[in-house]
């Protein structure tokens, strides 16, 4: 990928999980896919066929990797201090705030493991339910009237006991810098003198106009947190998008059960946590490698 602003504003309309679902599509099919070693009589080649779930997953304890994890393929070129890694973690609705310190480490641990490196220079987290609102710079304005689509933002005490297991990560070295995302004035101003490693960066969606509200630039800038902007969707991979993602069909990868793949894995998914990471040569500016990391669970239905 080539060089460009670190921050790109686009229109609501792009707001989306596109680049993650693709992604994931994309990576199913080039491993899955065994190419053809037949033509037809005419010379035509045979359209490639599925290997067996075996030949392109791995299982590793009760952990079944979606293809197979090679961690030598996106190692960095360059020595360690040439980059900035920027990791963004999205935690899901549904799924206990409780489970986040496991599930922060994981995710971390895997880009860690892909990157061949021991920390990275920013992470950023981002909360259910919580959508940043420009008219009237409060992130928590969805609270009163949640849409049936959307949870409601969780309260303070729950975000708070989860920043502490990110402090942790930042005294151990693991991460250098922590974010968060969609913090309006209100909520940002609520929450730092409540933790020990302020948040150095508040990223945020702008919906309209692209115009980030006096208030909270004001208030970022005499805090000393920096504002981004972002395109990424809070529900980034719902339970439906990923069953449809493994599922049988055109569309699928038929790692779950189902007609035409009737050795597939049987039960329902739920996603657990998504993350996604970049790492960018500081002095040209260019990204070497972006990548995603998505778990979720096998259940019964």
């Amino acid at each position: 990928m080539g060089g460009g602003p670190s921050v790109i504003r686009r229109p609501t309309s792009e707001k989306s999980n596109t680049e993650l679902t693709s992604s994931l599509r994309a990576n199913f099919s080039a491993h899955q896919l065994a190419p053809s070693s037949t033509n037809l009589p005419n010379g035509t080649p045979t359209a490639p066929t599925r290997k067996p779930l075996h030949a392109w997953t791995a299982q590793q304890d009760s952990t079944l990797y979606i293809p197979a994890l090679d961690v030598s393929a996106s190692a960095l070129a360059e020595e360690r201090a040439q980059y900035d890694i920027t990791v963004k973690l999205f935690y899901l609705p549904s799924i206990p705030a409780s489970a986040r310190c496991a599930h922060t480490r994981d995710a971390i641990d895997l880009v860690l493991r892909s990157l061949h490196v021991r920390s990275v220079d920013l992470l950023i987290v981002s909360f259910p339910g919580i959508s940043f609102d420009a008219d009237d710079s409060d992130s928590e304005a969805e609270a009163a009237s949640p849409s049936a689509a959307s949870p409601p933002p969780e309260d303070m005490e729950t975000t708070l006991q989860t920043w502490r297991a990110l402090e942790a990560l930042h005294a151990e070295g693991v991460i250098a810098k922590l974010g968060v995302a969609e913090f309006g004035t209100q909520r940002l101003s609520r929450f730092l003198p409540r933790t020990r490693v302020r948040p150095a960066v508040d990223q945020i969606n702008i919906r309209d106009c692209c115009v980030v509200p006096k208030p909270l630039i004001l208030y970022a800038k005499e805090q000393g947190v920096e504002l981004l902007t972002h395109n990424d969707c809070t529900n980034v991979l719902p339970r439906g998008t990923l069953r449809e993602l493994l599922g049988p069909g055109e569309k699928g990868a038929g790692v779950l059960a189902g007609p035409g793949a009737p050795d597939g894995l049987k039960g329902g998914v739920e996603p657990q946590w998504v993350v996604k990471y970049t790492a960018v040569v500081k002095d040209r500016g260019v990204v070497e490698s972006k990548g995603y990391f998505a778990v979720a669970e096998l259940r019964e239905e």
